[in-house]
């Protein structure tokens, strides 16, 4: 439908230290085909596509802590991030500095108390159409920014703003103002 230039952050995936080298994290940063929680009146599902340009384009994508841009645990340009698109998802695999951050999260990911993955976007295309009453947000190509290792792997209300814009120009060439969203976001 339409591209937005703002930044979109979504907490989905997984992670896991891997058990040939205990140095490195794998994980699942997105999930295709899956559909969100409710993220305030509608739901979201990221299409296999929607990760293509990341991968043909070779981006520049960061691994970071937390969406914190000081605690880089990779790079794909450094060849410190590895982006692999399987059936499932977008996995990854991070090898990540020898710095007292890294450590202390490679340490929590061992133990089980971090195993959350999120990733940040701009949205390319996607397509909104409604399901069972309810407004479905398909993203078909994104702008893939970063992948994180995150603490709380649940959607954040303030992440998905961006999206309700997006929203409401879809109610709108439906025919429903706001008064009709907020009807909706009452249920």
């Amino acid at each position: 439908m339409s591209a937005t230039s703002e930044y979109e952050r979504r907490y989905i995936g997984e992670c896991r230290i891997d058990p040939n080298d205990d140095r490195k994290i794998r994980g699942m940063a997105i999930v295709f085909n899956s559909r969100s929680v409710n993220l305030g009146g509608f739901t979201e599902i990221i299409k296999p596509a929607a990760v293509d340009r990341a991968i043909k384009e070779n981006s520049d994508v960061r691994a970071l802590v937390d969406h914190d841009s000081s605690k880089i645990m990779g790079r794909t340009r450094a060849g410190t991030l590895q982006l692999r698109k399987t059936a499932k998802g977008l996995g990854v695999e991070i090898e990540p500095p020898n710095t007292s951050y890294a450590r202390d999260v490679l340490e929590s990911v061992a133990r089980g108390d971090i195993s959350g993955m999120s990733f940040g976007f701009r949205v390319i295309e996607d397509d909104w159409h409604v399901e069972d009453g309810e407004p479905v947000r398909e993203v078909l190509d994104m702008e893939l920014r970063e992948v994180s290792i995150v603490s709380f792997p649940a959607y954040e209300a303030t992440s998905v703003d961006v999206a309700k814009r997006s929203l409401q120009a879809f109610l709108k060439t439906k025919g429903h103002d706001a008064k009709y969203y907020r009807m909706r976001m009452a249920r």
